[in-house]
């Protein structure tokens, strides 16, 4: 064979050669081709390899977009709904049958029982910057100014009565507030409590809940007393003012937040030496004992599974 033919042979297999390569080249664009949208595969063929590049480029960053948005997507439904905003979620619901005017306070409300001339409760939220603030303790009390005639308290009313005026809402909670302080003075927010209950296990369970504001960031806490005989001793250095004196008091706490709980402490107006956890029950207790409805903007069942707790383990005490 002589050397042209060589050449030409040799010339005639890389052509097969190139072509075989290019049909490969070809199908395989093919199926990536077809996935892509009509208008854009007729463009294709006209187009140099540069701009076909860029769109396949585009193509796969949508592709890789669409995946993280669907992963994104997946994540945000396993996320908890975000939590109902309550306004004064420490407020219960109306009483019934007992006398009651409502108090608004800058940073607690009081019902007021005017006949008993008690608080029927007093709630308030508490976090942090409540019980970190800078307002002194004043130890003024005083008559609230907003009731009169024989409904208004005066301090020296408690006088030779051998009761505290004991707080309902503390003034440690109310710290961050130099008008809330003052407020937490009045006679409206006080009651006639044993010397060493006030000074005792119902000083303990106030600063239990301030510890529990600086850990959680916001419990909501309502108290108040618990009157058992129809006719309660009743205190008072003027003959038209005179004041019941509680038989028990009672207190509520709750958090809301990922391990959402609810507490309830009732102690007798008596000096208490037992250890705090033997005072706690559940809020559905209280509930039966004083007929208030705690917490009743939450969730029906919510509710009911927080309220019929009692676990001072989970309090931490």
């Amino acid at each position: 064979m002589t050397n042209r033919n060589s050449k030409a042979i040799l010339a005639i297999c890389m052509g097969l050669i190139a072509m075989v390569a290019g049909t490969n080249h070809v199908v395989s664009r093919c199926s990536e081709i077809d996935k892509m949208p009509h208008e854009v595969s007729k463009m294709l063929p006209a187009m140099s390899s540069a701009a076909r590049n860029a769109v396949f480029a585009d193509r796969e960053a949508g592709e890789a977009a669409a995946d993280r948005a669907e992963k994104d997507g997946a994540k945000t439904s396993k996320r908890q709904p975000r939590r109902r905003a309550y306004k004064n979620l420490e407020r219960p619901a109306e009483l019934q049958g007992r006398a009651e005017t409502i108090l608004m306070k800058s940073q607690f409300i009081i019902s007021y029982d005017t006949v008993r001339l008690c608080p029927n409760y007093v709630c308030w939220s508490l976090d942090a910057d409540r019980v970190n603030g800078k307002a002194k303790r004043t130890n003024k009390f005083h008559a609230d100014p907003v009731m009169t005639g024989c409904s208004k308290v005066e301090a020296y009313d408690y006088n030779n009565s051998r009761y505290d005026r004991g707080h309902m809402c503390p003034a440690a909670d109310n710290k961050n507030s130099e008008v809330a302080m003052e407020e937490s003075f009045c006679m409206t927010n006080i009651c006639p409590q044993n010397q060493s209950l006030n000074r005792g296990a119902w000083n303990e369970v106030e600063q239990l809940c301030r510890e529990w504001a600086r850990d959680y960031g916001t419990v909501y806490i309502c108290c108040g007393p618990i009157f058992d005989r129809d006719k309660p001793r009743k205190i008072g250095t003027r003959k038209d003012v005179k004041i019941s004196v509680p038989d028990r008091f009672f207190k509520v706490i709750l958090f809301l937040g990922r391990e959402s709980k609810a507490i309830g402490f009732i102690c007798p107006n008596e000096p208490c030496t037992a250890d705090i956890r033997d005072y706690a029950v559940s809020v559905d207790e209280v509930e039966e004992i004083t007929g208030i409805d705690f917490f009743y903007q939450l969730d029906d069942k919510q509710e009911e599974e927080l309220e019929r707790v009692c676990n001072p383990g989970a309090w931490g005490i």
